[in-house]
């Protein structure tokens, strides 16, 4: 049982859960405490004692029935069992009309026998279920091996085989029984081959080797992302907003010029007798205003979603901010984060923009914006760039990125190539970046962490 429960700690890391060493050894200390005979009790020890938040749980209680059992596989009929003599020669007879593999696969479910442990490893090695080490491809492997199988013919031999039973004389309602045995008896197996590959995904999760630690994580180039890095990095986003969000408080409560601010300075001392004792000085400082528009095409879209992600988690430090997002055309974005936490509205923005087989096109959602949202750029707004500069050999539209450059107070792009790629292919980089009064490079999450708090400095 110690040997399950390390592997089963190896595959919540693997599906992203954190659990410490010291967390792993309260597991082992809870389960000798409460024992495994009563299954509820074992459950929750584990649970207390490795998910540290509410998100882990539904990872846990999917992976914990794959390692500890879950119930069994609804049971199979032996529908021969229950046929009078002539009914089963009558079966017998239709079945040799049918191939030779349909007659086997049939007679198994009329008899109700599962498959063996050997045959499931084979249907698994014949699908490729071995390198499979991600639970959402649970049911797409189990319908790969139920089609090996010959399960998706088995409605059309079924209808034939009724058909031929009628002929040869039995009953109406016998033949509905009849249907509806098998048709439960095929369930069961399907069921039998899905549980079967849901623990032989979690067994090769559990022998994955452990993610790269997080510093790793955070400097790993967006486009070598896997989609399992790409997650954790989701959940990372907020405790790095939370450490921004400190040090720009402080950087801005520390933000004072040389005036006095006489009334402040009043207030202060009234309780010193209105000595001035405590002195007040004026904060200089304004919240920033944004204007963010970001490219979410499908080589820009982890770098922009985690942009946005970074940008509204630090709504309090902003004045306003306005985000727009494009691949061929302009969508206002901001009303998607009234009221909801950023990582729910940034999955609406991405769903609401897909990524496709259609142009990115910067220079046209330029004009899109100049046309309906110029006014948000004045003197006081730091316009923002989330892009690569590939424009798909369109207009780059120069005249317009210039003149919104003049009226902000400054123009910073993030863009995650590096610059010696600038120039290439379809790329107007160097065309736009004399306009630009800052070009960050932002490969990872960590140089984009970076550049996000130089906007509020």
């Amino acid at each position: 049982m110690d040997e399950r429960i390390i592997q089963f700690i190896s595959a919540l890391r693997s599906a992203g859960v954190r659990i410490s060493l010291a967390e792993s050894k309260d597991a082992f200390e809870a389960v000798d405490l409460m024992g495994i005979s009563n299954r509820d009790a074992f459950r929750l020890s584990l649970r207390a004692t490795l998910v540290k938040d509410a998100s882990g749980i539904p990872t846990f209680e999917e992976l914990f029935p794959l390692f500890f059992g879950s119930g069994e596989v609804p049971p199979m009929m032996n529908i021969s069992e229950d046929l009078t003599p002539q009914e089963a020669e009558m079966l017998a007879d239709a079945l040799k009309q049918l191939s030779q593999r349909l007659r086997d696969l049939l007679d198994r479910l009329i008899h109700g026998e599962q498959l063996s442990q050997r045959e499931l490893d084979q249907l698994g090695r014949l699908v490729g279920l071995q390198n499979a080490d991600d639970l959402r491809y649970r049911d797409w492997m189990s319908r790969r091996m139920q089609q090996a199988l010959g399960f998706s013919k088995v409605r059309e031999a079924l209808q034939e085989l009724m058909e031929m039973l009628e002929e040869m004389g039995m009953d109406g309602q016998r033949l509905q029984e009849l249907r509806q045995l098998i048709q439960s008896n095929q369930q069961a197996m399907g069921e039998q081959i899905r549980q079967y590959a849901g623990e032989k995904i979690a067994d090769n999760m559990s022998q994955m080797p452990p993610d790269d630690p997080l510093d790793q994580l955070l400097n790993r180039p967006f486009n070598a992302l896997s989609d399992r890095e790409m997650d954790r990095l989701r959940k990372e986003v907020q405790r790095l907003a939370a450490l921004l969000r400190s040090r720009v408080a402080l950087r801005q409560k520390h933000a004072k010029s040389g005036q006095l601010d006489p009334k402040a300075t009043i207030r202060a001392n009234l309780k010193h007798n209105s000595v001035p004792i405590v002195l007040k000085h004026r904060d200089h400082h304004l919240k920033p205003k944004f204007v963010v528009i970001c490219d979410i095409s499908t080589s820009m879209r982890y770098c922009s979603e985690l942009m946005m992600s970074l940008v509204y988690s630090l709504q309090d430090q902003v004045s306003k901010t306005h985000s727009f997002a494009f691949i061929n055309h302009l969508e206002y974005i901001s009303p998607e984060f009234s009221g909801k936490p950023s990582n729910d509205a940034v999955r609406g923005v991405l769903d609401r923009l897909p990524p496709g087989y259609y142009n990115t096109d910067l220079g046209y959602s330029l004009e899109n914006f100049v046309r309906n949202y110029l006014d948000y750029v004045d003197s006081r707004t730091t316009f923002i760039m989330v892009g690569d500069g590939r424009n798909n050999y369109n207009d780059p539209r120069l005249d317009i990125f210039s003149m919104l450059t003049r009226r902000a107070k400054n123009t910073i792009w993030l863009n995650p190539e590096p610059p010696h790629l600038w120039g290439t292919g379809d790329s107007d980089m160097l065309k736009y970046a004399p306009l630009c009064d800052a070009i960050l490079q932002v490969r990872n999450l960590a140089e984009l962490t970076s550049a996000i708090d130089r906007l509020f400095i």
